[in-house]
């Protein structure tokens, strides 16, 4: 891992700072980011990982850190892979690399792993759908969630399970348009 202090991390973090505040929170694409968000909670951890063994090796570390960690202190973390991982099919077979790194720590039901990734295309839809953007950051993601953070969240929604549908509603009612100028500033 990097320094987050690292001058090429720097551009790394404010890229995805301003998707977290534009679209995450901004479009309440996650009703649950903003209190942790506003309160510092988020760790954002940028992987210098350049393949997908080096990556996994940062997340493993990663994963100990926030299973080690006061909730208080920090209750989620993005691991941000800049250098690797571009193609989305590499992602997703790093993805499946990450749960099992996950189930071989013994941390299956501690933490789960949220993907994004800039390509990102839901398994059902088109690569060019606008669905997919609930999903699309400009870097390779792997958000590691405490279960009892989510559990809890899910808890305070009255539909949870609505989420997904109406965050992919909401950005088809925008369009591809739309959802460029809320992300420049414009909207």
């Amino acid at each position: 891992m990097t320094s987050p202090a690292h001058p090429d991390d720097a551009a790394v973090v404010t890229a995805v700072r301003h998707w977290l505040e534009r679209a995450v929170i901004g479009l309440n694409l996650c009703p649950f980011a903003r209190a942790v968000y506003v309160r510092d909670q988020v760790r954002l951890a940028v992987s210098d990982g350049t393949d997908a063994r080096s990556v996994l090796s940062d997340l493993q570390a990663e994963l100990l850190s926030l299973a080690d960690t006061d909730p208080q202190t920090v209750d989620t973390t993005l691991v941000i892979v800049p250098a690797a991982l571009h193609e989305f099919h590499d992602y997703t077979h790093c993805l499946a690399d990450a749960e099992r790194l996950l189930k071989r720590l013994k941390l299956r039901g501690i933490i789960q792993i949220a993907s994004f990734h800039p390509d990102y295309c839901f398994g059902d839809a088109e690569p060019e759908d606008i669905g997919n953007y609930t999903n699309r950051a400009p870097y390779p993601i792997f958000h590691l969630l405490r279960e009892d953070s989510v559990a809890r969240a899910v808890h305070a929604i009255p539909d949870p399970d609505d989420i997904v549908e109406a965050n992919q509603r909401r950005l088809r009612e925008m369009g591809l348009d739309g959802w460029r100028r809320w992300m420049a500033g414009q909207g």
